[in-house]
């Protein structure tokens, strides 16, 4: 019985993927499920738009950007909240992690106001900022339940052979934390790339990232495009995320 029960909520998961995936080779002109015949003509399409190819690049080099930031500032704010005795430490752990806490409709409305006040409004810039404070917190929480099994004597037996503090932290802390670094940045790009609300709030007409752009066609538009959009986005994944994730981020690990 546990089996069935497993087998059931596991296709319940996959069943609207394989749907999707399906859609996007339907010779229709709108998404069928079983699709009609086998075609290729909705990723061609998609390719040769150069609004979704450039939408493409924008989203990845703004969840790269976001998530190298994030990663540091996460695993720094991290470190110093398991490490040292800062006073009001409960009070800072909070603000740090309050956007989880939020709904994203108001933090979209509390930096567009932020933003044009300080006179970033609609630069990428702006974008990075916002998405940083939306995705460091997942960093951190990853960042401190690593910590949380890390052995400060380790730390200690390397401070007594000579080493310094940063060797100490590039050699001994960060290789041992590495695990929960990896999964909150994993996590925090793929949060960065999906987010839809508060970009469409902070956007501007040469900044559209995938999601505002599919957003946007899905209100004009009903063809398969958008289905082999997310096929190819659900390939990239399995071809270099899984691989990434099985080896770094696995359950035992």
């Amino acid at each position: 019985m546990l089996k069935a029960l497993n087998a059931v909520i596991i296709i319940y998961l996959l069943a609207p993927i394989l749907v999707v995936v399906a859609t996007a080779f339907t010779t229709t002109a709108y998404p069928v499920f079983p699709p009609e015949g086998f075609t290729f003509r909705w990723f061609e399409k998609f390719l040769a738009s150069r609004e979704f190819v450039e939408s493409i690049k924008v989203s990845a080099l703004l969840a790269t950007s976001s998530t190298f930031i994030a990663a540091i500032l996460g695993t720094s704010s991290a470190i110093a909240l398991t490490r040292f005795p800062i006073p009001g430490k409960a009070l800072i752990s909070a603000l740090l992690l309050s956007p989880i806490l939020f709904p994203t409709i108001v933090l979209g409305l509390a930096l567009l106001v932020f933003s044009t006040r300080i006179g970033l409004s609609g630069t990428f810039l702006n974008l990075v900022c916002a998405h940083v404070v939306l995705i460091t917190p997942f960093v951190i929480r990853m960042v401190m339940v690593s910590l949380a099994r890390f052995d400060p004597a380790i730390e200690e037996a390397a401070r007594n052979l000579g080493a310094g503090r940063w060797r100490t932290f590039f050699l001994i802390t960060l290789p041992l934390i590495r695990p929960g670094v990896l999964a909150g940045s994993v996590f925090a790009f793929i949060l960065s790339f999906d987010e839809l609300v508060v970009t469409l709030f902070l956007t501007a007409p040469g900044l559209q990232t995938l999601p505002i752009r599919i957003y946007t066609y899905v209100e004009y538009s009903s063809d398969p495009t958008i289905s082999a959009i997310s096929t190819a986005l659900i390939a990239a994944w399995l071809v270099i995320g899984l691989p990434v994730y099985a080896r770094f981020l696995s359950v035992r690990r």
